[in-house]
């Protein structure tokens, strides 16, 4: 599927000389002021953003310097430091806004390309990402191949100048709306396991490549899977050398389960202010408040954001010294999936016990954490189900013993 994408535009005056506070300052009232009333998840609104809106918005938190912060400026970012991404990062999380459209090729596709992509893949691929003219997803899990990453069937056969790709790949979310896919291909046997893999970066109007959506529990579309039928991918949107797929492949995940989307932190914490504020403009719910069982759970799920909080602040501080942080990613990962989850449930446990009728604070709640508590589901199983994290904290990190 093509979109409409922005054209090129001019940056708005970029925050290039603040830091700090002032930084801090900049996203917080840019966000408070530009963020369409109906963008808004803790309200209720008859309308909902639309694809081409939202890319002209997240194109405009670009141009505010609120996006691609640590990229070099050469490929559109702004060469700023973790540290300022994480400020960043917090006022976005206390924002109720949408998750980006464009997540995949922000935090995934964008750094893997900056470490094993040519220069002028650089070029080509990182602006049209930061610009919104390009979206990614991600086409790693196969029917036979999630958590097992290591199994998957899906081959890419070298034919002259071009790679010619077969295979299936599921659980590409919001592969209908984009315009490349980070494919990681098998360029030997099945058996070679780690071996043997290349990363592409497909464009996804290709002839032989064909997009089902698949309607998730919370009732949207973008859970997709997508099958290539002997598609002809040209040899320049090759990522890396044919061996180097398997390595690139773990260095995303360990991004994905590190520092992207830290946001979350803090976005976990303003939807546990927003069930509090919804639940005191309820008198049954307000009363709820005051009982110890629930006063515990609550103060449990303020515990889990301020712990996520703490370790995110701690990897950035890591990173900026100089460590490797390596498989402690699957750490926040789980606590974050797990954590999360036990909020949705507990959230809407206590919406369900609301007076009738309902008033407009506890309907804006209701939609919000039904949507929220829907996804939740999913938390434990993508990026690595709370098995495979368990399995990775037991052999890696504390380098226990394999069980018989």
């Amino acid at each position: 599927m093509t979109l409409a994408a922005p054209l090129r535009q001019p940056r708005d005056t970029a925050p290039e000389e603040l830091s700090g506070a002032a930084l801090r300052s900049h996203a917080r009232s840019w966000l408070d002021s530009n963020l369409p009333a109906h963008f808004r998840t803790d309200r209720l609104s008859p309308e909902k953003p639309s694809i081409d809106e939202t890319i002209a918005w997240e194109a405009a938190m670009h141009r505010a310097g609120l996006v691609g912060i640590t990229w070099p400026k050469a490929y559109g970012g702004f060469g700023r430091s973790l540290r300022e991404h994480l400020v960043i990062s917090q006022e976005i999380g206390r924002t109720a806004m949408p998750e980006s459209l464009n997540s995949i090729g922000k935090e995934l596709a964008g750094p893997i390309i900056q470490a094993v992509g040519t220069e002028e893949q650089k070029l080509t691929y990182l602006p049209a990402i930061l610009e919104m003219r390009e979206i990614w997803c991600q086409g790693f899990s196969e029917p036979e191949a999630g958590s097992d990453l290591a199994a998957l069937r899906t081959r890419a056969e070298r034919d002259g100048n071009v790679w010619r790709i077969n295979g299936q790949k599921i659980w590409t979310s919001g592969a209908h709306n984009s315009q490349r896919c980070l494919l990681l291909a098998r360029t030997g046997t099945v058996e070679d396991r780690h071996r043997g893999l290349c990363l592409f970066a497909v464009p996804m109007d290709l002839p032989g490549i064909r997009v089902n959506t698949i309607r998730s529990i919370d009732g949207k579309d973008s859970f997709c899977e997508v099958f290539f039928d002997n598609v002809e991918v040209d040899e320049k949107d090759a990522l890396g050398l044919p061996d180097e797929g398997w390595n690139a492949a773990i260095r995303v995940l360990g991004i994905e389960r590190a520092t992207n989307r830290m946001h979350r932190a803090w976005r976990f914490d303003s939807e546990i202010a927003h069930l509090v504020s919804a639940c005191k403009s309820d008198p049954r719910l307000s009363a709820l408040l005051d009982d110890g069982y629930y006063r515990r759970r609550i103060g449990a799920s303020v515990g889990d954001a301020e712990v996520l909080k703490s370790y995110v602040e701690t990897v950035v501080e890591a990173l900026v010294s100089g460590e490797s942080i390596g498989s402690r990613g699957s750490l926040a990962k789980l606590h974050w999936s797990e954590a999360h989850q036990r909020f949705a449930a507990l959230a809407i446990e206590l919406l369900s016990k609301a007076s009738l009728p309902h008033g407009d604070a506890v309907k804006a709640a209701i939609a919000r954490f039904e949507t929220i508590y829907l996804h939740s589901r999913a938390e434990t199983i993508f990026a690595g189900t709370s098995e495979i994290q368990l399995g990775i904290i037991a052999d890696r990190i504390l380098q226990l013993p394999k069980g018989k």
